[in-house]
Parts: C-alpha cells; sequence; structure tokens
C-alpha cells in the first residue's frame, strides 16, 4: 500500500531533511518511528529536501508498506513516537504513481523577517531578525521582476559539495524554473516574503531574500534583478539569507 503524509516541524535542531550519518534528520526520524511501528524499513521520500534549520508547515512525505494498518492508527502512532518537534498532520493510502517528490506541480515558500528592535526569545528560532531601514517597496518591485520562467543560476547553491548532495528540491533538469507569485506582505513586525513556483533550486529562496535585502538596504535598484538574472552566476547576487527565516508552507498536487 502506497502511503502519504503531510507533516509540519521545527527544523532547528536537524541537520535538514534528507538521512545524513551521525546527525538527525527528519527523514531519518520518520523512517525509524515507521520501523518502530510496523517493523518495516522504508525510506519515506519528501517533496524536497530542505535544509539544516529550515522548517515546514506542509512538507509531503511518501512511501510503501505492507502492514495493513488503518490510517488513523498510524497516524497516531507516529505522532506518539516521533519527536515532539515533528508532527504528523495527516496520513492517508495514496493511488499507486503518487510520489511526493516526482508527482509535484508545484510548491509554496515564506521568508519571514522580523524587523523590531528586540526579537522575542520564542520568536527567534522562526524568524531572520533584522532591524535596519528595509524600503520595502523597493523591495517589492524587486520581487515582482522574478515572476515568470527564468534560468535561476545566479540564485543557486554555488558550493560544490551541497550541491551534489542536495540538488534542486524537484525533478526539473537545468536550472529554468517558473515562478508564479512573489511579493512581500508586511504583519505587524514580519515581513513576509512569499513565493510559489513550480520548483526551486537548492538555497535559490535563502538567495533570492538575500538579493531583495540588498535592494531594500538601497546597495542594489529593482531593475538589477534583471541583470543578476542574465548573468547566470552565483557571485552576481547578494548574500544567502539564514536558514531559520525560511518555511515550506504547501504543496500542490
Amino acid at each position: 500500500m502506497n502511503w502519504k503524509l503531510v507533516l509540519a516541524y521545527d527544523g532547528t535542531d536537524f541537520h535538514g531533511w534528507q538521512v545524513q550519518p551521525d546527525h538527525a534528520t527528519i527523514q531519518g526520524e520518520l523512517a525509524a518511528a515507521i520501523e518502530r511501528i510496523t517493523g518495516e524499513r522504508v525510506l519515506p521520500q519528501g517533496s524536497g529536501r530542505t535544509d539544516a534549520g529550515v522548517h515546514a508547515r506542509a512538507q509531503v512525505a511518501s512511501f510503501q508498506l505492507s502492514a495493513p494498518i488503518p490510517p488513523e492508527n498510524l497516524h497516531r502512532a507516529l505522532n506518539r513516537a516521533l519527536p515532539a518537534a515533528i508532527r504528523v498532520l495527516s496520513a492517508e493510502h495514496a493511488s499507486a504513481d503518487f510520489h511526493a517528490r516526482h508527482s509535484v506541480r508545484e510548491k509554496s515558500y515564506e521568508y519571514r523577517i522580523f524587523q523590531g528592535e528586540i526579537c522575542p526569545p520564542w520568536k527567534a528560532r522562526y524568524v531572520y531578525a533584522l532591524n535596519w531601514p528595509l524600503d520595502v517597496e523597493r523591495m517589492r518591485m524587486a520581487a515582482e521582476s522574478v515572476i515568470g520562467e527564468h534560468d535561476f543560476t545566479s540564485f543557486a547553491a554555488s558550493d560544490p559539495d551541497l550541491a551534489a548532495r542536495n540538488g534542486s528540491d524537484d525533478e526539473r533538469p537545468g536550472n529554468v524554473r517558473t515562478i508564479y507569485s512573489s511579493e512581500f506582505v508586511l504583519e505587524g513586525e514580519l515581513l513576509v516574503y512569499r513565493v510559489r513556483g513550480n520548483g526551486f533550486l537548492h538555497h535559490m529562496v535563502r538567495n533570492l531574500v538575500g538579493t531583495f535585502i540588498d535592494v531594500g538596504r538601497g546597495h542594489l535598484e529593482p531593475g538589477d534583478l534583471r541583470r543578476i538574472l542574465d548573468a547566470k552566476s552565483r557571485a552576481a547576487a547578494g548574500a544567502t539569507a539564514p536558514a531559520r527565516g525560511l518555511w515550506l508552507e504547501n504543496v500542490e498536487y
């Protein structure tokens, strides 16, 4: 039987999604919990490989089991077996051809920047605390310029070891992706970047945010995004924003 899970997690204390030797990961914890419950050793496939410190509201995982366990029983058992930082939101049987990674049509991410003077401790793990003055209108203009189909090489991770291990978060070859929406929204002391697309390269959202921050500080012009995209060079874009502000929000199939 093919299974589909929807998971939420606080990624702070994990070395990302993908199993790594001698490190706690979301995939590793989920696989261990499934084995304790069913006695079956499986490697759940996620919709994408979130990095160390990145969080998720709706990560999707799929795997196959022989055990004839009702979905509601597996749901309850997994939440008893998993660390408190990982919660299964739903568990259900899926069609035989469903695959959490291969079947993805689009994804949504949020990046949260806290702009208040003092970031409360209960928010610090989940936002990038940055109280520099930022011109939000300029950042909105820059964000709009990446909507559409582009080669995002300039916003992909440049570290060859990271790229080899993590790659992109989808199955599409090359670095061309389509962004359907890209916007900044102010929510009190939070400046939230929301982006939705058909796939994302490794570090792509965090590299976009780092570049938008440079626009907001006046170090770049909103129109420079076109030049940066055309350069197809990581050196042309801004710094990588910290992982703690990034959330995988939704996956569509």
